[in-house]
């Protein structure tokens, strides 16, 4: 019996978009699990999908289970055998348990010792009989983030099932999903296509859905949107904006993708056009179009999901339902210039931030100290009118309308009240700059004041949350402290700010009377954060944990550090005091307690001697290098002890005979020990 291939189509109520990538990744995953547990082979295995369904296509699937072999350890073979070779009762009841004969019972050494072992053939099926159950297993183990039901209470999904296809080659495979039952029956495009559309054998899928409409390869729509977006720049000689998360959900909202563009009217232009954006984007699915010179103009790019006769009515349709959008962000924007960002700030004291952390204007106000006090310990002076009056009126955007209707411009909205109030434009830029960065990768604040306000904003989140008892769990971090601790990071390294974290958290803790043991975690947790993004940075988990037990304080001094010593790593002189510094400790450990001060006069031969005289000069540079966080310097002087160690290491036998001479040498090694720790323990590098 040859292999064939499989088709299974799981047909839905539209399923949301951001569902798909999920579900297409995990159905994928789950086939490869669920073949490779049964032993059945196959070649490759592949998700599609639209809005109305799911398919997993497998190529090559075996006709029949591989024969699969079953060991069962039984008694040990002392005990299973006479001492002329017969088996014992042991090994006979052993054989009959497992259904096979004494004599079959073989010997095999596990874990040291002889056993005997039952070995089990059992031969495979045909692939047409246990595919029911490995395809019902498959669709119940996918999982969405809100699943529904619609008759039976304990049958759940995305959206309500409404037909399966299960074929293997041309055979039906009879799977039910709550009261649906599979056939080879499918549907093409809800508008354009048939309403049944019968699939005799996996091979004729892909032909039969196009002709009734249906792209279900994900890659093939973004491509033909890509190409229709394309068309429509020629056509406008414009450049259309194309985010790529909105690229793909366009991508999962049509089975068969039809590009159109429209306009608006001119003077909506006059909206801050990250409004226009949104308004575009998150409402209607828009994208929106340039003119050479990167102006937004009056258009927007669309995309259908049916071939109209006319498409004109199309374009006209959605022209009217943005239009309704726009005249919306239109009066927003009139409504909210009619109040001072003073008058706005002031309404925040009847925002309640948290019940237990008083109001948005309470916060506000311990932001601002915060933010004065970084600008004086970063000697910002020149800064400070800037910080101070951005301050105060930083959250003013909170409560305006455009606000509450687009909570993704907050911070936008502040800097446009901002610039038409006539406030600097240094200050308009904070209230906007406040919020980089947003994700991974985005912008940092370009001056000072927005990036102090941001620190600020953020190390006063992380000490009023924990002060509450909210602190993140492996599982729920619903104030997004993580998110916190690495913008302050990352705004640190990108500026640069040289900022004692520590320092900075005491402060922000201080409104709030935080116990030490709450401020310690609260340290424990950015120290956390640190050591997660050092990594991601590059850097060697190793490099990392003794940068950390040097100077975790500040994030940018450890940044440089770990930067100069993976830098200086794949040097000689490195590699050789990793060495040594292992060996010291592998050593001190053994001795177990350190005698005390070297006695120079003991120090008989030349590499100790050396060793001595090198550690006594060294011990204030490394200590200057390190209060001066001179990273460079500190590797020329580890560079320079690397070499004098190692030669005492190849001349001197430190447990010497005489105990006088040992127990000093060990205490020259504890002065090593010491030397290396005004650093950190380089043994965890080897």
């Amino acid at each position: 019996m040859s292999a064939k291939d499989l088709l299974f189509e799981i047909g839905t109520e539209e399923i949301p978009a951001r569902f798909m990538p999920k579900a297409l990744a995990d159905i994928c995953q789950y086939a490869g699990e669920e073949f490779a547990s049964a032993h059945i082979e196959h070649s490759r295995i592949k998700a599609e999908c639209t809005p109305r369904r799911i398919v997993l296509a497998v190529e090559k699937l075996s006709a029949a289970q591989s024969d699969s072999v079953e060991v069962f350890k039984g008694p040990l073979k002392a005990q299973a055998f006479d001492d002329n070779g017969n088996p014992t009762k042991a090994a006979e009841g052993f054989a009959r348990s497992k259904g096979v004969s004494a004599a079959d019972l073989k010997v095999k050494e596990i874990g040291g010792a002889e056993y005997v072992v039952a070995e089990k053939i059992e031969k495979g099926q045909a692939t047409e009989s246990v595919l029911p159950q490995i395809l019902d297993r498959i669709i119940r183990r996918l999982s969405f983030q809100k699943s529904m039901y619609w008759a039976d209470p304990s049958v759940r999904f995305a959206r309500p099932v409404r037909w399966i296809v299960a074929l293997y080659g041309g055979s039906v495979i009879k799977v039910g999903f709550g009261n649906v039952e599979s056939g080879n029956v499918s549907r093409g495009h809800r508008f354009m296509g048939a309403g049944s559309v019968v699939i005799n054998d996996p091979s004729e899928y892909k032909r039969l859905m196009k002709e009734n409409f249906v792209i279900t390869d994900p890659e093939e729509r973004k491509e033909m949107i890509l190409a229709g977006i394309a068309s429509v720049e020629k056509e406008l000689g414009a450049k259309v904006e194309v985010d790529p998360d909105l690229l793909e959900e366009n991508v999962h909202l049509n089975e068969y993708p039809v590009v159109f563009y429209g306009s608006f009217d001119k003077e909506f232009l006059e909206i801050p056009e990250e409004v226009l954006v949104l308004s575009m984007a998150k409402n209607q699915r828009y994208f929106p179009v340039r003119d050479k010179d990167g102006r937004l103009m009056a258009n927007f790019v669309g995309v259908s999901n049916n071939i109209a006769k006319d498409m004109n009515v199309v374009r006209e349709g959605n022209e009217r339902v943005l239009r309704a959008r726009l005249y919306d962000a239109a009066f927003f924007w009139k409504e909210d210039l009619q109040k001072s960002l003073d008058d706005l700030a002031a309404e925040l004291r009847s925002v309640t931030y948290q019940e237990q952390l008083g109001s948005v204007y309470d916060k506000v106000q311990r932001t601002k100290k915060l933010a004065l006090w970084l600008t004086e310990a970063l000697s910002f002076g020149e800064w400070r009118p800037a910080v101070e009056r951005a301050a105060d009126i930083a959250k003013a955007d909170l409560v305006t309308s455009m606000v509450y209707e687009f909570a993704d411009v907050q911070g936008v909205m502040g800097r446009e009240y901002a610039r038409k109030a006539g406030e600097p434009e240094d200050v308009a830029m904070a209230l906007y700059e406040q919020y980089l960065p947003r994700f991974a990768g985005d912008s940092i604040p370009s001056a000072p004041a927005g990036a102090l306000i941001g620190i600020a904003d953020r190390a006063d989140t992380l000490a009023a949350i924990y002060k509450i008892g909210l602190e993140p769990t492996s599982s729920q971090d619903p104030y997004g402290l993580r998110r916190a601790a690495r913008c302050i990071n990352e705004i640190i390294w990108g500026f640069p700010l040289d900022i004692d974290i520590y320092l900075l958290l005491e402060k922000a803790a201080s409104p709030f009377s935080i116990d030490k043991e709450t401020l310690d975690r609260i340290r424990s947790f950015v120290r956390q954060r640190l050591q997660v993004q050092l990594r991601e940075k590059g850097f060697r988990h190793e490099v990392v944990e003794l940068v950390l037990q040097t100077i975790s304080n500040r994030p940018l001094q450890a940044y440089r550090m770990a930067e100069t010593l993976q830098k200086r790593s794949d040097e000689v002189w490195f590699t050789d005091l990793i060495t040594a510094a292992v060996r010291v400790k592998n050593i001190l450990n053994k001795a177990g307690s350190v005698p005390g001060e070297v006695d120079p006069s003991l120090l008989v031969e030349g590499a100790e001697k050396e060793l001595y005289e090198k550690l006594l000069i060294l011990e204030e540079e490394v200590t200057s290098a390190v209060d001066r966080c001179d990273w460079e310097k500190l590797a020329s002087v580890l560079a320079e002890l690397a070499p004098v160690i190692a030669g005492f290491f190849n001349d001197v036998l430190v447990m010497d005979e005489n105990l006088s001479v040992r127990n000093n040498r060990l205490a020259l090694l504890g002065k090593c020990s010491d030397f290396f720790l005004m650093v950190g323990d380089f043994s965890l590098l080897k």
